[in-house]
């Protein structure tokens, strides 16, 4: 067992396989023998595809970049959870000790209708962009930047505002939600933006066109059951929901006045 001091571990994997967005997907299963329990779970993804490539065969398509818990690119559902059983860790900083000798995993993709499988684990995750594109930004005159401190801002907002942006956008909030809604997504990015003063000229503007955005990407409705908050690899609060819903009925009201 992983932890009764063995480093060496084996698994039985069932690894989802897709050719491509309109081919029909299957899963099919790998012997991972011999993996370090220190490996995370990209690494033992990666011995696995070496493998495969040594036989001749189609390595396993992932997405992956920083590897460092931040890109937010390793959208994989491990045994029915986004990211795996770790609370707060994205796949890239789940390691090998959390999971025991002949255990099998399960590793699919993210599964939402906006989230279409690019190829195996791989999935088109730009919907979330086009929300960001929507409003997501703030406009502000060229020049120097200004003192850090010629704003200010009460340390209540600034340490809400940090936590929302702390949002990697990795979309296991969707994956994690029964609707499939992009609510706790599209909330930390409205929040971000609505606690800080740069972000109040296009405050109204702004949730309103990321909600409409939101709407025509595809994505269900909120459940209201918290499963989005739980799987968030940033531990992304609950909240940021309740403040976007109070953000956008102001901006409803105001825009039909």
């Amino acid at each position: 067992m992983a932890g009764t001091g063995q480093t060496k571990i084996n698994l039985k994997l069932k690894v989802w396989r897709q050719a491509g967005p309109e081919k029909a997907g299957h899963f099919e299963d790998y012997d991972a023998t011999g993996i370090s329990t220190d490996a995370s779970f990209l690494e033992m993804i990666d011995i696995v595809n070496e493998q495969l490539i040594r036989a001749g065969k189609d390595p396993i398509a992932f997405d992956h970049d920083c590897r460092e818990g931040i890109c937010g690119s390793c959208c994989m559902t491990i045994n029915g959870n986004p990211h795996g059983p770790e609370l707060g860790t994205a796949t890239c900083q789940l390691h090998m000790r959390k999971f025991h000798d002949g255990q099998t995993v399960v590793v699919e993709p993210f599964r939402a209708r906006a989230f279409p499988v690019v190829k195996d684990l791989s999935v088109d995750r730009t919907a979330l962009e086009r929300i960001i594109a929507a409003g997501g930004y703030v406009s502000v005159n060229t020049g120097n930047a200004p003192d850090a401190n010629a704003i200010p801002v009460p340390k209540v907002n600034a340490d809400e505002a940090f936590n929302a942006a702390a949002c990697i956008g990795c979309g296991a909030c969707v994956a994690a939600c029964v609707n499939s809604s992009a609510m706790l997504f599209t909330a930390a990015k409205v929040s971000h933006l609505a606690l800080l003063p740069q972000g109040e000229p296009e405050r109204n503007e702004r949730v309103l066109a990321m909600m409409k955005t939101m709407q025509e990407a595809g994505f269900g409705n909120c459940s209201n059951t918290g499963a989005c908050s739980l799987a968030c690899p940033k531990e992304i609060t609950f909240e940021n929901i309740v403040r976007m819903n109070r953000e956008f009925t102001r901006a409803s009201v105001k825009s039909r006045s």
